[in-house]
């Protein structure tokens, strides 16, 4: 079993890393914009991880599933995804367009971790409450791994009833923020070092250096790595104010 993965401040790719060791399988993890990711289609069984956003694929996903329609045929894939509090159908949303393109499903799970949004007070924690989500997490992650070794994989998300709460819950006053690469990256030049961190790090190369500066194009697929590892604090995205960097690294110790 192979694992594809979009993993913005890294809630994503623990989640898997830990399932997989779970389970013991000899398995390779891939983020989903590795050269190399398609050698995960060497494997029949797969892992597809992604963050939900407002109950929906990140574009990024989406645009990968639908680049590579021939290669999902036949392939048996659970789908997991992470959310900051409310994921809905969360992976209900990747299971029917696999399913279109004659990919079988075989579970869901749908786990809460640190919300990775810096710039929305609202949505700030404690690092304390912060460990304990993560905590809770890998719980979750231990006993998903018991039921999938049993043979009863969990189906988090893929039920009607998920389906119209992601739909009603978020989806429908969302949907707009979720329905292509975003142009609202937001970059300070008084504060951008030229460090070229974000640029390295973005997982569709949305960002270049030029003439010693930091800039954006329209292509952000909002995961928030580059906001939550700037090391001077110069971007945000969906707020104007930068409160925290909610890495997982940061959140687990």
């Amino acid at each position: 079993m192979n694992a594809i993965y979009l993993s913005g401040t890294g809630n994503t790719k623990h989640v898997v890393t830990l399932l997989l060791d779970e389970l013991g399988m000899d398995s390779r993890i891939y983020p989903i914009e590795s050269p190399d990711v398609l050698k995960a289609f060497e494997e029949d069984e797969l892992i597809l991880a992604y963050p939900t956003m407002f109950s929906n694929i990140p574009y990024l996903v989406r645009d990968f599933i639908n680049s590579n329609q021939e290669a999902w045929k036949g392939k048996k894939v659970f789908l997991i995804t992470t959310m900051g509090l409310f994921a809905g159908d969360g992976t209900g949303c990747a299971a029917r367009l696999l399913k279109k393109y004659g990919a079988e499903i075989t579970g869901g799970l749908q786990i809460v971790m640190p919300d990775s949004i810096g710039d929305c007070k609202a949505l700030k924690k404690t690092r304390e409450q912060n460990k304990a989500i993560i905590d809770k997490a890998d719980q979750r992650v231990t006993q998903a791994a018991k039921q999938i070794r049993e043979g009863n994989y969990p189906g988090e998300g893929l039920s009607f009833a998920a389906h119209l709460a992601g739909l009603f819950g978020q989806r429908l006053w969302f949907y707009n923020k979720t329905t292509g690469y975003k142009d609202k990256l937001k970059i300070d030049p008084s504060k951008c070092i030229g460090c070229g961190i974000c640029a390295k790090n973005c997982p569709t190369k949305n960002i270049r250096i030029e003439n010693g500066k930091a800039v954006a194009s329209a292509k952000c697929t909002m995961c928030y790595r580059c906001v939550d590892y700037c090391p001077k604090q110069a971007i945000t995205l969906l707020g104007k104010t930068l409160y925290e960097q909610p890495t997982y690294e940061r959140n687990s110790k």
